[in-house]
């Protein structure tokens, strides 16, 4: 059973990094041509483990940490009240990321920087060394964190949630019509305005000061990240080269991966037996479903119960 995390009083302490990074696995002539940015909390006493945290499409670091909305929205404060490290990423192409031409960038192309951001918290090189990665994703993040983990087998536990590997045909319409052009930004898409809870919430309640901040704070997203991220994360799959253990977490009426025709996330058992297939036996996968809420589940009222699960099963099986 997965236990709550003891909350810590103390504040994090907290610093803004640009990391070296490359859309290459090896960049050519070692030279790291793009930046990753990432808000990196320690909590009181410094952590032997980093949090690694890697947003979806049209969002960016603030996703783990909205600014504000209540603690209740705080993946990033939850994570240091556990007595863990976090870093919260922009991917390349968002947030305080470089901005390369959005042709250059797919999933794959973002597993290879966000490995470059691991091995820079590993080595110490950015800032503080880190002895223990978890790598944590969501939605299209979460498909660069299975081709990162999969791939580089570099870290010591994985996070997946909004995303498993069957979209839900009849329901995911609403969230794929709502992107556009993200005029100035050539080649870029985010969603057309007025579009957050239709996208990303719905069923779930709506709460107007959740869905204003969504929209104040959405961001970019090149089309190539979907198309590997649909190829590599949903069709191979390529879940099953990851060897470190994998918690899978999703909203029960997340209307892109979730309901008839697709994922079944009625219950955290029901959603281990369909996604148990997706991973290899080295993965000990295990599921948590958060209640009542569609795809951008760090936003649902009820998201403590998500931070519980993701910490508590962090304590288990990889530790401070």
């Amino acid at each position: 059973m997965l236990t709550p995390a003891q909350a810590s009083a103390a504040e994090a302490t907290c610093q803004d990094l640009n990391i070296p990074v490359s859309l290459a696995a090896t960049p050519l002539l070692g030279i790291k041509d793009q930046t990753m940015y990432g808000r990196l909390c320690v909590p009181p006493g410094g952590s032997h483990t980093l949090q690694v945290l890697v947003p979806g499409g049209t969002y960016n670091s603030s996703y783990y940490d909205p600014p504000g909305l209540s603690e209740t929205h705080s993946f990033r404060k939850a994570v240091n009240d556990a007595g863990y490290a976090s870093l919260a990423v922009d991917r390349v192409g968002s947030g305080r990321s470089s901005k390369p031409l959005s042709a250059l960038l797919s999933a794959s192309a973002q597993a290879n920087a966000v490995h470059h951001a691991i091995q820079a918290m590993r080595t110490g090189t950015s800032g503080p060394g880190f002895d223990k990665i978890v790598l944590v994703g969501h939605s299209l993040g979460s498909a660069t964190t299975i081709i990162e983990a999969g791939t580089f087998h570099d870290v010591d536990g994985v996070v997946i949630t909004g995303f498993t590997h069957r979209i839900a045909p009849l329901t995911v319409v609403p969230t794929v019509a709502s992107l556009t052009p993200a005029l100035p930004n050539p080649g870029y898409l985010t969603t057309a305005p007025g579009m957050r809870y239709t996208a990303f919430h719905h069923p779930g309640p709506f709460d107007q000061q959740v869905i204003d901040v969504d929209e104040a704070t959405k961001d970019l997203i090149a089309p190539g990240e979907m198309v590997d991220a649909v190829v590599l994360g949903v069709v191979l799959p390529y879940s099953r080269q990851i060897s470190a253990p994998v918690l899978l977490a999703m909203g029960e009426r997340d209307g892109v991966f979730c309901g008839p025709l697709a994922s079944d996330c009625s219950s955290a058992e029901s959603l281990r037996q369909s996604e148990a297939g997706y991973y290899s036996p080295a993965a000990n996968l295990r599921t948590f479903v958060l209640p009542g809420y569609g795809h951008s589940i760090n936003l649902a009222p009820n998201a403590p119960l998500l931070h519980d699960a993701v910490t508590g099963w962090t304590n288990e099986t990889v530790g401070r």
